[in-house]
């Protein structure tokens, strides 16, 4: 993820997470609150039996007054049914997965002070059972085929983790904390954020034999390794690393093979793609003979380039590119059960799809698409899709999508539908326009429940992060609870937006806040020219880039009366080394002791500071290594040097994504309270 892509915060991912609400008398229902939205549970990672009878998915609860969430896993009939919750409140597991026989369904949870690990539910009942015990904790794992070993994704130990293990074997006491020593970096990615200044401790990929319970490294080296695939027999590892001499320079992660009884810790590897941008989320055909993948062929392009699918053999040779002529993202790849065609995500003009391929190439396949958003997809043993869906009335849900003469979506979970029967939820209505220069452009209106198309009514033009994202048809709490408060909502996919192909997104490159400025702009005239905005009463707002290009509009503009910067920025060289982009900086503008004119043009906004009047709550995390503190800090201190309007709130020990429930209501309320001040005014006023 890129500082331009990560949502706003993680409240609007993290919280939301039900179906749509039944249907009830309107005069019974209420407006949405902020405090309703940590009411809603956020349902994630389905995951269908072998024998097809059940699907086992986890379930996200906020307990906003104990600063902390808990994940269930649950499981319900594949037929239809009311759900089974497998584990127990009070802790957390995540990462439902099924044993191939189906005896078993496993998870990851950190149980008392250990570390995440590995349980066993038997499906016959009892208690679930620790199964690893690695001393640094597992960061995923998926089963083999046959069952009887698990591949595991493990950091390597801190010199924290080493001491507890031996104090631990030697029945010592463990010793009292010492001074943390200082940090030594000589890596050329030094940060991360929510990790910091950056070590060699690397992830590498183990076997757990379930039986004998041993562990066995299988990758090594001063690399990163990651979303292992076994194939069907078993023998082998498909896995992702970039391998360069210096990695931390370069775009270039591969394919790559390992066995998986491998003696000699990885140094045996197998190359399986040899494209110098990022080839990823492998998967195996069923007879084992290919591997599907997806590839990003314009590495210079890096986030801004479309991510195709493609099929290489697993004995080597020329990959082919399967959807090199539809110039959209895909992700998730898997094979149908019979092998003869590849599903996939597919992200086009605001919708999230689900699509199949040929496996040996062809024309692409919608199966499910529409109004509504893909969040996940698995295949059963038959080749039905089971998929996680939302839509702007209805956050994620899992649906059986029946195929044959009559394919139709068949709900099974309604997890929070006595939550939202209650709730009057916003409508939105996809809206298209002409920017400044002709160009088309697309985004969302959301309205105040009562809306009356006779009224002109505050609004607020709320920016995406990214840019490399896109306002789609999921559920999205913002729009919602400022539509739930009196506002008109204006979401626009500008410029460097995916979901319109590669041009479409890369016209921004190394031009940020022109194009895409003249685009939100276009949102806001189309909305005043409908005559149900209320030019007067105008505000603008957006978090990590959507907080970058906040500012660019106000630095243009006057015609906001009020702005929230979140996580933003102004003067990019004060960044160049402080943060974690210095790679995506050195490739997009340039050293900037060489390319000082692009520099300072993207600074545009620090220079033109002047023109900034708009009244601005500047907001970010205190350790946010991402869109670092100092950016906010800049504009801040040259506001108020100014004396213009602002105020800063700075959220303890927070990073890109604020994730403590009080701070996350207390930015929705306080997105509210400036709005209100500054933009809303009296009531909505009546169209001339």
């Amino acid at each position: 993820m890129n500082h331009r892509a990560i949502p706003v915060f993680v409240l609007i991912v993290a919280l939301i997470g039900a179906g749509a609400a039944p249907a009830a008398a309107q005069d019974t229902k209420r407006n949405l609150t902020v405090d309703d939205l940590f009411q809603i549970r956020d349902v994630h990672d389905p995951q269908v039996s072998p024998d097809g009878k059940w699907v086992a998915y986890a379930v996200s609860t906020t307990i906003l007054k104990e600063e902390k969430s808990e994940t269930q896993v649950w499981m319900i009939p594949f037929a239809g049914g009311e759900p089974v919750p497998m584990t127990a409140k009070g802790g957390s597991a995540s990462r439902p997965r099924w044993s191939p026989d189906g005896k078993y369904l496993s998870f990851l949870a950190a149980r008392g002070e250990g570390k995440t690990q590995v349980w066993l539910l038997d499906r016959q009942g009892g208690e679930a059972q620790q199964l690893t015990e690695v001393p640094q904790g597992v960061g995923s794992y998926d089963w083999s085929p046959d069952g009887t070993r698990l591949v595991l994704e493990v950091q390597d130990p801190s010199p924290e983790d080493v001491a507890a293990q031996k104090d631990e074997q030697q029945g010592v006491k463990p010793a009292r904390a010492r001074t943390q020593p200082p940090w030594v970096v000589d890596r050329l990615q030094t940060k991360r954020d929510y990790v910091g200044y950056l070590d060699h401790r690397r992830v590498h990929l183990y076997v757990f034999d379930v039986k004998a319970k041993k562990l066995a490294q299988v990758t090594s080296g001063d690399y990163d390794d990651g979303s292992p695939a076994w194939s069907p027999d078993g023998r082998f590892i498909a896995f992702v690393s970039n391998r360069d001499k210096e990695p931390d320079a370069t775009f270039n992660t591969e394919i790559w093979l390992v066995a998986s009884d491998n003696p000699d810790q990885g140094k045996t590897l197998v190359r399986l793609t040899n494209n110098p941008g990022e080839d990823e989320d492998p998967a195996w055909s069923p007879d084992g003979k290919s591997v599907a993948y997806v590839t990003n062929i314009a590495p210079e392009l890096f986030w801004y380039a479309t991510r195709y699918l493609a099929v290489v053999p697993a004995k080597g040779g020329a990959p082919q590119l399967l959807t090199r002529k539809l110039d959209r993202n895909v992700s998730s790849p898997r094979y149908a059960p019979d092998g003869r065609s590849i599903y996939f995500s597919l992200e086009d003009s605001c919708e999230q799809r689900l699509a199949r391929i040929p496996a040996a190439g062809g024309d692409v396949i919608s199966v499910i698409d529409g109004p509504r958003a893909l969040r996940a997809c698995v295949l059963a043993k038959d080749g039905t899709p089971v998929a996680l869906i939302s839509e702007p009335m209805s956050p994620g849900e899992i649906f059986v999508a029946e195929q044959g003469k009559n394919p139709k979506l068949r709900r099974l979970t309604k997890t929070n539908d006595t939550l939202l029967a209650t709730i009057r939820l916003a409508e939105a209505e996809k809206v298209g326009f002409k920017s400044a220069d002709g160009t088309d452009v697309e985004g969302f209106l959301y309205k105040p429940p009562a809306f009356n198309p006779d009224l002109k009514y505050p609004t607020l033009l709320r920016i995406h992060g990214g840019p490399t994202a896109q306002f789609d048809y999921s559920f999205d709490s913002e729009p919602q609870i400022f539509a739930a408060n009196g506002y008109l909502v204006v979401l626009v996919n500008p410029r460097g937006s995916t979901g319109r192909g590669q041009d479409y997104c890369r016209t921004i490159f190394a031009d940020w806040g022109n194009k895409d400025t003249e685009d939100v702009l276009a949102g806001v005239d189309y909305a005043v020219a409908r005559g149900i905005a209320d030019p007067d009463r105008l505000g603008v707002g957006g978090w990590s880039y959507g907080g970058i290009l906040t500012n660019y509009v106000i630095s243009k503009t006057t015609r906001f009366k009020g702005a929230i910067s979140g996580a933003g920025g102004i003067l990019w060289a004060g960044s160049f080394g402080h943060d974690h982009y210095q790679r995506e900086y050195i490739a997009e503008l340039g050293e900037p002791w060489k390319k000082r004119e692009v520099w300072d043009r993207v600074s545009s906004v620090f220079y033109n500071i002047e023109k900034i009047t708009t009244p601005t709550l500047i907001m970010g995390g205190e350790v946010d290594w991402n869109v670092p503190i100092l950016n906010s800090e800049h504009l801040y201190q040259s506001l108020r040097q100014l004396d213009r309007t602002t105020q800063l709130v700075v959220y303890p020990a927070q990073h890109h994504g604020i994730r403590k429930p009080s701070y996350q209501k207390d930015v929705l309320e306080r997105y509210l309270a400036w709005y209100d001040k500054y933009v809303k005014g009296g009531s909505p006023s009546a169209a001339k």
